[in-house]
């Protein structure tokens, strides 16, 4: 079955925060200023169970969905995880069941997420130098950790590895060219995001922003590459091959270039909260409907019904920043 938004745009990707908690402070995600040591995360007991995340999961593959990332904060904090993904790994039309992470917690977790069903992984990597990851990461926690992490992926048999660099002028856009060297030298899709606009507490600003047109300028500088067409409808990444072979890069270019007019997208919160955009003011409960007794009909007619009514574009409209407060962090979400 599918389910086509108010824009046309078919329902394919399911996004599952388990968690709002994280190991690093990142300042373009969870500034420390913001997400302190007093900071009231979600209680453990209102995040959704497994089996509610699974009963969703269900729904949502018989309107269309055929992947699902996990994400948070970082996915690997929630206790047990491989369970989780064991159980929608065995839901009928799930192809495809992925997970993002900041890596630090990967190298204890990799074989285990494989055995459960993982089909791919892609780990947050701002930076190579020590002193810069420190500053992009706002952690006591060494790059190593997350290059073990790597390793480890690599290791039990997750192909591609991809990773995900924020670009941040001023910050990281000086190690461009070594982390596609690392990417090549390792077998790694290295993805780089413009820096962007996502909830109220990141301080973004566009002139932090990198184009997507001057990331690729300075990388094929140094490894000539040609543009890759898409594979998958709702591809996020624009991709280059490098012309030797050595594999590929990509960008995503939220800010510079939206591409609103393709995303097949749709986000559960680690409370139940269904957003439509990662740029979303607030969700739709499906928690309450799940803990009221409705029945599978039921809750399918209410996804339906939220996503067939979908017409964000929130990065082609690009609002001003006056009217930006509101929004749900990434944090919350995954990005």
């Amino acid at each position: 079955m599918t389910t086509n938004d108010a824009l046309g745009r078919p329902l394919r990707d399911l996004r599952v925060s388990v968690t709002d908690r994280c190991n690093l402070r990142c300042p373009y995600c969870m500034p420390r200023e913001a997400f302190g040591a007093d900071f009231a995360f979600v209680d453990r007991s209102q995040l959704l169970t497994f089996e509610e995340i699974t009963r969703i999961a269900t729904i949502c593959a018989t309107l269309g969905v055929r992947k699902i990332r996990l994400t948070g904060g970082e996915p690997l904090l929630r206790r047990d995880l491989p369970r989780l993904v064991a159980m929608l790994a065995d839901v009928a039309g799930i192809e495809d069941v992925a997970i993002t992470t900041n890596g630090i917690l990967l190298a204890a977790h990799a074989d285990g997420l494989v055995a459960a069903g993982l089909r791919r992984v892609t780990v947050s990597l701002d930076a190579l130098d020590p002193d810069t990851f420190t500053a992009m990461s706002d952690s006591r926690f060494p790059v190593a950790r997350v290059l073990d992490g790597l390793a480890a992926a690599h290791r039990a048999g997750l192909r591609p590895v991809k990773v995900n660099t924020v670009v941040r002028r001023g910050m990281n856009d000086s190690h461009l060219v070594d982390l596609a060297r690392f990417g090549r030298d390792h077998g790694l899709t290295i993805r780089f995001i413009e820096y962007m606009d996502v909830g109220t507490t990141n301080h973004w600003a566009v002139d932090d922003v990198v184009p997507a047109s001057e990331i690729v300028e300075r990388v094929t500088s140094r490894f000539p590459a040609a543009p890759v067409s898409p594979t998958v409808p709702g591809e996020v990444a624009t991709r280059y091959r490098y012309l030797d072979g050595a594999g590929e890069f990509g960008v995503i270019a939220s800010v510079s270039r939206p591409f609103c007019g393709s995303c097949v997208r749709v986000r559960l919160s680690p409370v139940g909260e269904l957003f439509t955009c990662l740029f979303a003011s607030r969700g739709h409960d499906l928690r309450a409907i799940l803990r009221s007794g409705a029945d599978d009909e039921r809750l399918a007619a209410t996804i339906a019904r939220i996503w067939t009514r979908r017409d964000d574009r929130y990065s082609e409209l690009r609002a001003p920043v006056e009217a930006r407060d509101g929004r749900v962090e990434m944090s919350y979400i995954g990005g």
